[in-house]
């Protein structure tokens, strides 16, 4: 389940609550019952296991067929992506 953010309007706490995607949005504060709104925050973001970055962006090689006329096509490193 997420996790939204919140903000009172009235005494401006700040606070988290894990709730469904089917779940309304809350509208009141639950230490002042004042309204509340709903932040806008960053989602959390992670690349685990293998992957693009392990399977050639993360290294610094060279094109074999850099300044060919095949371009990619004759390139080792095409073939095993």
């Amino acid at each position: 389940m997420p996790i939204y953010e919140y903000q009172c309007e009235a005494c401006g706490i700040h606070f988290e609550v894990r709730q469904k995607f089917s779940d309304q949005p809350l509208s009141e504060c639950r230490e002042c019952g004042g309204a509340v709104k709903k932040q806008i925050s960053k989602g959390g973001f992670a690349l685990k296991g293998g992957g693009w970055y392990q399977q050639g962006y993360g290294q610094a090689a060279t094109c074999a067929s850099a300044g060919k006329s095949e371009g990619c096509a004759g390139c080792p490193q095409a073939a095993n992506s």
